[in-house]
């Protein structure tokens, strides 16, 4: 092992390694190290208990006391309308066609998660998100303002002081200066719980769990896993995702029951093969499943390069013409040598060296994954995001 690693790092202090393949030697090197037994997992981080779920909210509202940093109200007419309903609530009718000219309010969405189990009069912190024209909601006050979900029932009320984690700067001459975002803020305990969402643990003496991924080999181990640690027949599969678990029919027995489930451990199987591609960042992750056929890649880059040279053409001694300027315009194309690779190996510190040598680009590796996935050389599920 230290000598193929050895090897590695020699091929490729001896090539430029791009973005791309710097990405995939992460992974070799994690796909070559001593540690690539299976690790066993607790059941808590490979499934979780159907039914027990966060809930989200989302409102609207406003943030007052801002300092000259709030929506510009002739651009966001629904700043002025949310103004004069709030107003005309609170006892203040303003006169028909008063146009407000106002900068310290700024109109805001609200988003919050109701954790499950939740009971009215606890808290839970609120992200609050400028919708109009607003420069920041640094030190405003977000007024109190109800927090829906998703039947349209209110389940909180947010109310308090914006904290933004960012800070900004300008001058009258037009020069600013920002760190982090200031359109964004949070309120730790903002929202007080008003409506509590049903949750049943379980129902007809069972209880299920979804696993995270769908693979039937990892469902196969947690139902071994249950049924060695609690008996036979307590857990089973009833597709390669939900596990049917027998519990106590006692509620503090069940909770009980739950909380020794989540904590045995479970080595999970296999992944399956995948390359992961970005296309966007050139971004290429493989994990140690991945094996290569033999196969061979050419590689050949081709540039068009186009040139313009003035030309002043001056009129002879004593004439009336004008000097006049035109453009000479050259089109070249050049194409650089190509090169074939012969790829021997089925492990990824072949290929590493064999993209290195042909001096692959992120695009071009990702070009190139796709062809080996389409000529049956690559061994893997070709996944692009």
């Amino acid at each position: 092992m230290p000598r193929l690693m050895k090897r590695l790092m020699k091929s490729l202090n001896d090539t430029v390694v791009t973005a791309a393949v710097a990405l995939v030697v992460l992974a070799l090197a994690g796909a070559l190290s001593p540690a690539t037994e299976a690790r066993a997992e607790r059941i808590k981080d490979l499934a979780s208990v159907q039914g027990v779920r966060m809930n989200q909210l989302v409102g609207y509202g406003l943030v007052v006391g801002l300092d000259g940093s709030g929506d510009q109200t002739t651009q966001t007419p629904f700043t002025v309308q949310s103004i004069t309903s709030m107003l005309g609530q609170l006892g203040v009718n303003l006169p028909p066609g008063t146009s407000l000219q106002l900068k310290n309010v700024a109109a805001v969405m609200i988003t919050a998660q109701l954790p499950p189990f939740s009971q009215p009069g606890q808290t839970i912190d609120v992200t609050v998100s400028s919708m109009g024209n607003a420069k920041s909601l640094r030190g405003g006050t977000l007024v109190l303002s109800p927090l829906k979900g998703a039947d349209g029932q209110i389940y909180a009320m947010a109310q308090g002081n914006v904290l933004v984690g960012g800070v900004g700067a300008s001058t009258a001459g037009g020069s600013s200066v920002q760190i982090n975002h200031l359109s964004v803020g949070r309120i730790s305990a903002g929202a007080t719980i008003e409506r509590a969402v049903a949750t049943q643990l379980g129902q007809d003496g069972y209880i299920y769990l979804g696993l995270n991924t769908t693979d039937f080999s990892t469902t196969r181990r947690v139902v071994d896993g249950i049924n060695k640690k609690f008996g036979d027949g307590i857990a089973s599969a009833i597709d390669a995702r939900m596990i049917q678990v027998a519990a106590p029919v006692e509620r503090d027995r069940r909770v009980e029951f739950v909380a020794l489930l989540e904590e045995l451990d479970v080595t999970p199987a296999e992944s399956a093969a995948k390359v992961i591609i970005n296309a966007r960042t050139g971004s290429v992750i493989m994990n140690n499943r991945v094996t290569i056929d033999t196969c061979a890649i050419s590689h050949g880059n081709l540039s068009v390069v186009i040139t313009s040279e003035p030309i002043i053409s001056q009129p002879g001694a004593f004439s009336s013409g004008q000097t006049v300027q035109a453009n000479r315009e050259q089109i070249e194309i050049r194409q650089d040598k190509g090169g074939l690779t012969m790829v021997r190996g089925a492990n990824l510190s072949d290929v590493v060296k064999a993209l290195n040598s042909i001096g692959a680009t992120p695009q071009d590796l990702l070009a190139i994954l796709q062809s080996m996935k389409a000529a049956g050389a690559l061994r893997a599920d070709l996944e692009i995001i």
